[in-house]
């Protein structure tokens, strides 16, 4: 089938990933130039003929908040900045269970159990360890939802544990390019997080890898760090957007700094450069789009979303979600979860209506 819209450098690429052809990095920075409606038509067209229709929704637990000891200029649980957010030690696994229970009931397809650390240690803390695999079990037996998680840095052995427990994904995300990684952060370096992605898919897990945009990044660090995860090989791409925290380096911002013709024409060309992975939205895209604006990432090849609240600020609610996704013509994923949408939707008209926030696991594009 011939993708013919007039311009050649798009149909060009089109061709190409069809034919299963990688692109590379200059195809990247020349899609980037392109007009965002012609590029997000060719990015839907590419989704439509990989994908199946649907958005897969995810969410993630805070199960261990606050103390960190990285330097993450985005990140409000950093020990190094002055954020004012709570703090807590590693949750009980029978919360963490309430809250995939909770995520299961708004159509969360997966759920991961996140901890804000550079990584859980089974030598150096063997019993927040336990309480992580307890954990793993608890959400695999007592759920329809499949079981990831982001612990940080992870050892070979480590991962094979997690694997023969049943973990399905791993989110590790390298947050920028090579290039501009020491702009954000100093206590880890580009390659550890690339070491930690190989440790985990080599034990067996699928990826889920990604970035956070509006960082101060230049276009061809976006495409620069798209290319570093096609070389790993992901299932899963999120895409954050900064949401400046009071107290972080990045906090004194109004807003990310890209904009919604960026955010979009970065995604379509995501989902060129990464054809047959889940361009999943996340953290961030609630605050730096209008409500009448969060559906067009859905029409520009992202099939992905993490839905609900963040961990230290509120998210979108999994109804809005919902809608966002049908208006550009798609439907919730339910290969793990089958679930009603329309009760989604209505519950979260029911706590509008009486002003309660929807019940919601606790989620964040944070994953240090």
């Amino acid at each position: 089938m011939v993708y013919e819209t007039g311009n050649r450098t798009i149909d060009g690429a089109v061709e190409r990933v069809l034919a299963g052809e990688r692109l590379d990095r200059t195809d990247g920075l020349a899609l980037l130039a392109q007009p965002v409606e012609e590029l997000a038509a060719a990015a839907d067209f590419v989704r439509a003929r990989f994908g199946d229709g649907t958005v897969d929704a995810c969410s993630i637990v805070n199960a261990k908040a606050g103390d960190c000891a990285e330097d993450c200029g985005f990140c409000a649980q950093s020990a190094h900045f002055d954020t004012g957010i709570d703090t807590h030690g590693f949750l009980d696994p029978e919360e963490i269970l309430a809250a995939a229970k909770r995520a299961e009931r708004d159509g969360a397809q997966r759920f991961g159990i996140v901890v804000a650390e550079k990584g859980v240690s089974k030598e150096r803390r063997p019993e927040e360890w336990r309480d992580v695999i307890e954990a793993v079990r608890l959400v695999r037996d007592e759920t329809a939802v499949e079981v990831d998680a982001s612990l940080g840095l992870l050892t070979e052995e480590e991962a094979e544990i997690l694997v023969d427990e049943g973990l399905n994904h791993y989110n590790h995300n390298i947050e920028t390019s090579r290039r501009y990684f020491d702009e954000i952060v100093s206590t880890h370096d580009f390659e550890d997080r690339l070491h930690t992605l190989r440790v985990a898919k080599d034990a067996g897990m699928d990826l889920c890898a990604g970035v956070i945009l509006g960082m101060g990044e230049t276009p061809t660090d976006r495409v620069e760090a798209a290319i570093e995860l096609q070389e790993i090989g992901i299932a899963s791409f999120p895409v954050n957007v900064l949401n400046p925290v009071a107290g972080t380096p990045l906090g004194d911002a109004d807003h990310a700094a890209i904009s919604t013709t960026e955010l979009v024409e970065t995604i379509a060309v995501y989902r060129l450069l990464h054809p047959e992975a889940r361009v999943r939205l996340t953290g961030g895209r609630e605050v730096n789009l209008r409500p009448d604006e969060q559906h067009l990432p859905f029409e520009a090849g992202a099939d992905g979303v993490l839905t609900g609240d963040y961990l230290t600020t509120e998210g979108q609610s999994p109804g809005a979600d919902i809608e966002a996704m049908e208006r550009a013509g798609l439907e919730p994923n339910m290969e793990s979860n089958e679930f009603d949408p329309e009760a989604v939707k209505a519950r979260d008209r029911d706590d509008s209506a009486v002003g309660t926030p929807a019940e919601s696991a606790r989620i964040d594009a944070s994953d240090d």
